[in-house]
């Protein structure tokens, strides 16, 4: 099921999408057939309670997941993250990412710009940027091992949003976060969207649907 939030959006190709795309595990059904369908510059939020597939339908539109059944598609290509031309359009946050444990935040982010080809002053001032922009600029010379719960979310995010993507994927980004974090958030990932990405993120906050997505999709467990 769909809904529309905000005003009408134009008839233009969609760059991500899933037709009839479900998961079943060893006889258990994860996901009931799903489709979606997400434009440039456009946020679609997916609601729907706990073990509803939310998550699982996640991993599939980043790659970590094939479906049983239907196709989920970046363009022309199938969403696969063995495809570097995927892993290069797509930035996701789905789980914990895994950290180096001898690595500060601003170096995390710094490699994580120079891996996607963001090299020198410019992996620099990236970091700086995003590390100012989400209010944890301060702790840029600590190790993710020294961070509290809600600072850990907010590095988290930092990382899927450092690099260069065309697609943006967040599994409960405001997870952990008090009101001015969340807002914070909201305001980075609409900029996202103003510079073009499509945006795909599960949340259960109504004032983040409300701010970010365009249109919204329930799913329902299986």
């Amino acid at each position: 099921m769909s809904a529309h939030v905000g005003g009408p959006a134009a008839e233009t190709q969609p760059l991500i999408e899933a037709d009839e795309v479900s998961a079943v595990i060893d006889g258990e059904t994860l996901l009931a057939p799903t489709d979606i369908r997400v434009e440039r510059g456009m946020a679609l939020a997916v609601r729907g309670r706990n073990g509803s597939g939310k998550t699982t339908l996640l991993r599939i539109l980043s790659g970590r997941m094939r479906p049983s059944s239907g196709t989920a598609t970046i363009g022309c290509r199938t969403i696969d993250d063995r495809d570097r031309s995927v892993r290069r359009s797509v930035s996701a946050l789905v789980g914990t990412p895994a950290y180096a444990p001898d690595l500060t935040l601003r170096e995390h982010l710094r490699y994580i710009s120079t891996t996607w080809g963001v090299t020198g002053g410019a992996a620099d001032d990236a970091a700086d940027e995003l590390l100012a922009e989400l209010r944890i600029d301060a702790l840029a010379r600590r190790f993710t091992t020294e961070l509290s719960s809600g600072q850990s979310q907010m590095f988290a995010l930092a990382t899927a949003l450092v690099r260069p993507f065309d697609v943006l994927i967040l599994d409960e980004p405001e997870q952990r976060l008090d009101a001015e974090r969340r807002a914070l958030v909201a305001d980075r990932i609409v900029l996202a969207k103003e510079r073009g990405a499509a945006v795909v993120f599960a949340s259960h906050d109504p004032g983040l649907i409300e701010r970010i997505a365009d249109e919204a999709i329930t799913v329902e467990a299986p």
